[in-house]
């Protein structure tokens, strides 16, 4: 029976025919060649395998096929699980919102029932006041009636003076005994005709010393209007996630009534609860998070416009003073612009969109949850080599950077919008921005997401992602947002 040869045995007796002295050489050696080596070797002496040498023949033409369709098989595959996925995240929403929806319909409704009480209370006060109006009208015919009295008119004058007397020392006297038994009650009252009413949520803490400055607005003819923001500061109180809920439905601080009214609050907030992560609800989570950080957003950026402002004012004039010198002096520092360029301070000095520094704030962050926003009021995530900061527990051991750290969270606000304003990195960011100004444009945060791929190491998948949590959010609402009026600006230290 004649033996079946390998295709390695086919090569060699090739080899052997045409007499390739360099495959004869190895063999001598005892050096044994693959398959592949003796191909290699008969192709550079141009010597032809013949076709019914190939042994690949499977490989190419069954082998390979099959595996490519196993291929897209498994792209389809993918793709099918990924619709799926998607298709599920949209009901998720729908039912979250539709939660939403339902809930935000019975608070409205219990707040419509909270006001029809309080205009049938407002009745009570108009009712009294005309009784005591019926009643000193008919006293003081009464006591016209005696004081016209022709008889006894001298007796009638002292029985009026007298009863006036009694009635003045009863009153001086309570309020003597009063006062007495509780000093402070006069201060307190004084307070709350100065200055609204701040409900402050019960917690088992003692209840610290409040100092309270009032806020001076002045109206100088000619003048800039100079306005000293005064706060409520509280010491450490350590407060719960749902002692803050307590806090935004007593003072009715609504993400609704903020897109509404495109004003929010000036309430500030100087580090997250440490329990938020507690929330089950997500749309709440998310709720609150925008809560606490919208309003350090939009007065840093209220602070940005008027320093915007006042600059515009400088450059128009042709003479300064020694203190608006000053002034640029500081703001060429702040903004890091050499040799003193108007044109380069004005770029750099403009504002931060809501809907960017949000959905930074909350990719960063985790919706802050994280644990260098939690221990650091670091909502950025921006780095440091050599401040103060916090290790990543999952560094690499070749980097040694460290996330920084901040002291309140309105001091991380500010140092974000310094960084975005000042960094080579994002130079792209603030000329689109200008460009926006110059064409009269309002800036728009959807539009400069695209510019921001060197925040973060995944570049373009990183603007992608904050696109995502713009749309999802609806946070380009907030963009137009701005403070509301409000005599008392409040911070609270949690």
């Amino acid at each position: 029976m004649k033996k079946k040869l390998t295709y390695r045995e086919k090569l060699l007796g090739l080899a052997k025919i045409y007499n390739v002295k360099e495959i004869q050489e190895y063999i001598k050696r005892r050096k044994n060649l693959t398959s592949g080596q003796l191909e290699l070797i008969l192709r550079k002496n141009k010597i032809i395998i013949p076709k019914d040498f190939q042994t690949n023949f499977y490989r190419e033409n069954i082998a390979k096929p099959i595996n490519d369709a196993s291929k897209d098989i498994e792209t389809l595959k993918n793709s099918i699980f990924k619709s799926i996925d998607r298709v599920f995240k949209k009901i998720k929403d729908l039912k979250e919102n539709t939660l939403s929806a339902t809930l935000n319909f019975f608070i409205n409704l219990w707040n419509s029932i909270g006001k029809a009480g309080l205009a049938f209370l407002n009745f009570i006060p108009i009712f009294g006041q005309t009784y005591s109006n019926f009643l000193g009208t008919l006293l003081t015919d009464l006591f016209n009636g005696i004081y016209n009295q022709k008889i006894n008119k001298a007796r009638a004058n002292h029985a009026i003076l007298g009863f006036f007397i009694i009635v003045g020392l009863i009153t001086i006297i309570t309020a003597g005994v009063t006062t007495f038994n509780n000093p402070n009650k006069l201060n307190e009252n004084n307070l709350v005709k100065k200055e609204q009413k701040i409900k402050k949520p019960k917690t088992a803490v003692k209840k610290p010393d409040v100092i309270i400055k009032k806020e001076v607005k002045k109206s100088v003819a000619k003048k800039e209007k100079k306005t000293v923001i005064t706060d409520a500061i509280l010491p450490d109180l350590n407060l719960k996630t749902q002692t803050v809920l307590n806090l935004f439905k007593d003072v009715n601080y609504d993400l609704n009534t903020v897109r509404d009214k495109k004003t929010v609050k000036p309430i500030y907030f100087t580090q997250f609860p440490k329990d938020l992560d507690e929330i089950e609800n997500i749309q709440l989570k998310k709720e609150t998070f925008i809560k606490i950080v919208l309003p350090l957003i939009v007065a840093e950026n209220e602070k940005i416009l008027d320093d915007r402002l006042k600059l515009k004012k400088i450059s128009s004039r042709k003479i300064t003073t020694d203190e608006e010198k000053t002034w640029l002096r500081q703001k060429f520092l702040e903004y890091k612009v050499k040799k003193g360029s108007m044109s380069d301070l004005r770029n750099r000095m403009d504002i931060i969109p809501a809907s960017i520094a949000l959905a930074q704030a909350a990719k960063e962050s985790g919706w802050g949850t994280s644990r260098f926003a939690l221990e650091g009021n670091a909502i950025f995530g921006q780095w440091t080599w050599s401040g103060q900061g916090i290790e990543p527990l999952l560094r690499d051991k070749t980097k040694k950077h460290k996330i920084l750290r901040f002291p309140i969270l309105r001091a991380s606000v500010k140092s974000y919008k310094n960084n975005l304003n000042t960094h080579k990195s994002y130079v792209k960011f603030r000329e689109k921005r200008s460009e926006m100004r110059q064409k009269n444009k309002k800036i728009n945060g959807l539009e400069l997401t695209e510019t921001l791929k060197n925040y973060a190491e995944t570049g373009s998948e990183y603007t992608k992602i904050l696109e995502q949590i713009i749309k999802q959010n609806q946070l380009m609402d907030f963009e137009p947002v701005r403070l509301a009026s409000s005599e008392k600006k409040i911070e609270l230290d949690l």
